[in-house]
């Protein structure tokens, strides 16, 4: 009975034994994590500090953990000038830069080979080893004997066999090892800094005094007072507009004036209310044209767009006279670029404010009224009725509600003129101015007024 249970009981021994060994082994790299004499924390302690801050800045700790517990690896070191003092600035500050931290990493791993190289390893053959650099895109490393040195890639070793440890060994080299991904990512970031824009510069100034372009003031020495009164430089002018479109746009047509015109146009007649001026534009006169080519060189518009309403109320004499149309869409055109925003500003700062139109030489007027902007004088004044109609930097349309006219037409009609006898002084004046142009027709005529 005794031999039975004990023989059960080394059965049953055995059988745990079978078990214990059947079950999977606890990896070494928690084993490596925690194991003082490993080559990681050698290089964590030795002397080579520049090379152990990037490796802590670049966040490799895990990573050489993990090679470390599955590889015996050697770690070609750079000594600390070769990252101190002998590295280029601008490729240093490219390095430690965050955004640049897989160039970092790809640089540092390129340092070190998961096999292990000892000095009587080196031959006068080169041997190309492959490193933990995963991005070096199938770069190797070349190790040989020259002259009685050793030589990892482009460097000389200095110091062989520096650091040994039973998971990895340390040598020493004079400078740092760059891997072709390395430099080709520096090359091209470099190469993109170097590129700046252009900054645009405004056209050449003409003097209207004198005719000639105006020459930019020296630069003003610092603590110098300002060029420019206050009251100058804190009113600029009524022209408070926002800035236009780049220009003139000259021979080569750099802007599509054609293409603004027909879709400022296209705006208007989807707007609805703006017929009858989209009819006379395409229609009834070519301003349509004549706008668009001054687009094309360049120049800015602001259209005061009168509505339906306010054309219907035009009479057959003041359409029937010849090029009437036409001097009436000219004196709404404002040889500048102004939004509603900007006029309603000017007319709040300066009260009345006069715009060029291209019907020369007269002017429109603008003032505030009720909140609004007011065109005009009397009777025939309009308000800015739909602000920013259409505004695209070089044609802004501004919707009113009336059709403007000069203020020298709005004055009623005066009476036929009748005839006046001039008084004898300013009858005589007048024979005498008349005897003096035909004298000088020709000397030998007679004429009986002249005597």
């Amino acid at each position: 009975m005794d031999s039975q249970i004990y023989g059960l009981s080394l059965a049953f021994l055995a059988l745990l034994a079978a078990s214990a060994s059947a079950l999977p082994a606890k990896p070494a790299s928690s084993a490596a994590q925690i194991n003082s004499n490993s080559v990681l924390v050698a290089l964590l302690d030795s002397h080579y500090t520049e090379l152990s801050e990037l490796v802590e800045k670049a966040l490799l700790l895990q990573t050489l953990e993990d090679a470390v517990a599955n590889h015996n690896i050697s770690i070609f070191a750079p000594r600390n000038e070769a990252l101190e003092r002998d590295l280029d600035p601008e490729f240093k500050q490219f390095l430690l830069e965050p955004r640049n931290l897989k160039s970092l990493q790809n640089l540092l791993l390129f340092h070190m080979i998961p096999t292990r190289i000892e000095s009587n390893h080196w031959r006068k053959k080169p041997v190309h080893h492959s490193s933990l650099c995963r991005d070096a895109a199938g770069e190797l490393i070349p190790i040989h004997e020259k002259n009685g040195e050793k030589v990892v890639g482009t460097a000389r070793v200095i110091k062989s066999d520096d650091i040994v440890r039973p998971d990895g060994i340390i040598h020493g080299i004079e400078r740092l090892l760059i891997p072709k991904s390395v430099q080709h990512e520096f090359n091209s970031r470099r190469s993109l800094r170097a590129t700046s824009a252009v900054i645009p510069e405004g056209a050449p100034e003409v003097d209207p005094r004198t005719h000639r372009l105006k020459k930019s003031a020296p630069p003003a020495p610092a603590g110098a007072p300002p060029a420019l009164p206050v009251y100058d430089a804190l009113a600029p002018g009524p022209s408070l507009a926002p800035a236009p479109a780049p220009g003139p746009g000259g021979p080569h047509h750099h802007f599509d004036g054609e293409s603004q015109v027909k879709d400022f146009i296209q705006t208007l007649l989807h707007y609805g209310g703006y017929n009858e001026m989209a009819d006379i534009l395409v229609n009834l006169t070519s301003l349509a044209t004549e706008m668009g080519r001054l687009v094309s060189e360049g120049y800015v518009l602001t259209v005061l767009a009168p509505n339906d309403e306010a054309m219907a109320k035009l009479t057959t004499d003041q359409l029937s006279e010849p090029g009437a149309p036409e001097q009436i869409m000219y004196y709404h055109l404002i040889p500048e670029y102004q939004t509603e925003e900007s006029m309603y500003n000017s007319v709040r700062r300066f009260g009345k404010v006069k715009y060029d139109t291209l019907r020369l030489p007269h002017k429109v007027v603008a003032e505030e009224a009720d909140g609004s902007v007011k065109f005009g004088h009397g009777e025939s004044s309009a308000y800015l009725f739909d602000p920013d109609i259409y505004t695209d930097g070089r044609i802004s349309v501004q919707g009113i509600d009336g059709v403007l006219f000069p203020a020298e037409e709005t004055v009623a009609p005066k009476a036929a003129p009748v005839a006046k006898i001039v008084s004898k002084p300013r009858r005589g004046k007048l024979l005498e101015l008349g005897c003096r142009m035909l004298g000088a027709v020709g000397k030998n005529h007679h004429f009986s007024t002249c005597h």
